[in-house]
């Protein structure tokens, strides 16, 4: 499959729109929708989606690509400038998650709504994008996992077929996008039955580090340090800090903090939780 939709825009050579660009984008505006939709019936004005995503959105690519930097500098210390380069590729979810942290710290402080409520709104849009966003993966030939040499297990989804390599590999791209749909699924569900806002950050952290945990260990081309691989580290990290974070928020140690101003609907108290979050 060609991993452009297409080729030399406007008859500018080298001008092109990849198949992964507009999966991405995709994802990111079910992501939005769903933020908006969620938003509103938690009580904060969905007009709170579009101006938090002027922040986040820059920030997350910013986080994910030096994050792949971080772990790959050799490939860019003899030319730095290169690392503006991202339409060459090379970025990290796990630092896209960090930038978009930091933005919600960044806004909640700015715009004085809770914290917990903005990752309440934002987690589930977050998961479902991952989900869709893995299967630019397919479409570039990437992220894949160990050779298969049994014959009756070189079919999709258990395997893909790698043309550059002229071998099956584990569809490890196929087994994180499920994966993220059933955590999206459950979050959903989650939402609907837990009140205690900032909950729905800690399930992601505790099922997302598992997923990638897991998958981690079958790919061929993650981030090392020394013998280690860096996402398994750090999902192991993310794990036990959800874990920990579900038990203070449960236990009240952490105070989530009311919605305040101009994002409270017009029907709440800007003073109290949303409805669904008392």
């Amino acid at each position: 499959m060609n991993r452009f939709l297409v080729e030399n825009c406007f008859g500018i050579e080298g001008l092109n729109i990849a198949w992964y660009g507009v999966i991405i984008c995709a994802g990111m505006a079910l992501g939005i929708a769903l933020a908006w939709f969620r938003a509103k019936k938690m009580g904060v004005n969905p007009d709170f989606v579009f101006d938090f995503c002027l922040l986040t959105l820059p920030l997350a690519v910013i986080g994910a690509r030096l994050y792949f930097v971080a772990f790959r500098w050799e490939l860019y210390a003899a030319d730095p400038v290169r690392i503006l380069f991202i339409n060459e590729g090379g970025l990290a979810i796990y630092g896209g998650v960090i930038g978009g942290i930091l933005a919600a710290l960044i806004f909640s402080r700015w715009k004085k709504i809770s914290f917990w409520v903005i990752s309440d709104i934002a987690v589930p849009s977050l998961i479902l994008g991952q989900a869709i966003g893995r299967w630019g993966n397919f479409v570039n030939q990437e992220a894949f996992g160990e050779v298969i040499t049994e014959k009756s297990l070189q079919f999709f989804p258990y395997g893909v077929y790698i043309e550059q390599c002229g071998e099956w590999h584990q569809a490890t791209f196929f087994y994180e996008s499920m994966w993220c749909f059933l955590v999206f699924a459950a979050l959903l569900l989650l939402a609907s039955r837990e009140k205690t806002p900032g909950v729905l950050l800690s399930a992601y952290f505790v099922l997302y580090g598992l997923e990638r945990a897991v998958v981690e260990g079958f790919r061929t081309d993650s981030l090392m340090i020394g013998p280690l691989r860096v996402s398994q580290l750090l999902s192991g990290a993310v794990v036990f800090a959800g874990i920990v974070l579900w038990v203070l928020l449960k236990k009240g140690v952490i105070k989530t903090g009311p919605v305040f101003g101009k994002y409270a609907l017009a029907d709440s108290d800007p003073g109290e939780k949303p409805p669904e979050r008392q």
